[in-house]
């Protein structure tokens, strides 16, 4: 868990998930913007460079000018309960997230950040960070779900799949699961 900024961020369960989403966050644009961090797995500075003209029918685009490393697009489909959040949140064309005129044309990952910790301190989370959502989070729930590692990569826009591991948790029960399916 992360303390004072060091450590690796909590993996939220599907109670604070539901408590940070109904309680903590409070505009339509928060819910956005880390819902998208969740249903996609992306980065949330790959989010907050979105262009409301990235979302297109029902696929959200990260151009590789945007994510880290700048290697390659990807395209990721927008799953219902992050086309509820997008719907809820009606930005106006250009910058999905917008800054402050003349300070940032973007909400910063500073301010994406001080929106994260009000909404946890509110409901009482501790140990979140901004990668909870992407590396923690997203990519332990594909895991468990028996999601190929090789589609999560793509979905997630890791280079190698040793970093990707780097990220997984393994959770008590799945080791048992694991140890229960050998036998006679």
């Amino acid at each position: 868990m992360k303390v004072a900024g060091n450590g690796q961020g909590k993996i939220l369960t599907p109670e604070e998930l539901r408590r940070l989403f109904t309680e903590g966050l409070r505009s339509p644009r928060d819910r956005a913007l880390f819902g998208i961090c969740l249903f996609t797995a992306c980065r949330v500075s790959e989010a907050l460079a979105l262009q409301t003209s990235d979302i297109k029918g029902e696929t959200l685009t990260f151009r590789k000018s945007t994510t880290k490393g700048k290697l390659k697009t990807r395209v990721v489909d927008i799953q219902p309960g992050l086309a509820a959040l997008l719907a809820e949140y009606q930005p106006s064309p250009g910058a999905l997230f917008p800054g402050m005129r003349g300070i940032s044309p973007t909400l910063t990952r500073f301010m994406a950040d001080k929106i994260l910790r009000d909404a946890c301190l509110r409901i009482g989370l501790v140990g979140v960070s901004t990668h909870s959502f992407r590396r923690r989070t997203s990519l332990t729930i594909m895991s468990s779900a028996g999601i190929p590692l090789r589609v999560i990569q793509e979905i997630s826009g890791h280079n190698d799949l040793g970093t990707l591991q780097r990220y997984l948790e393994v959770s008590p029960e799945q080791k048992r699961h694991a140890v229960a399916a050998l036998g006679f």
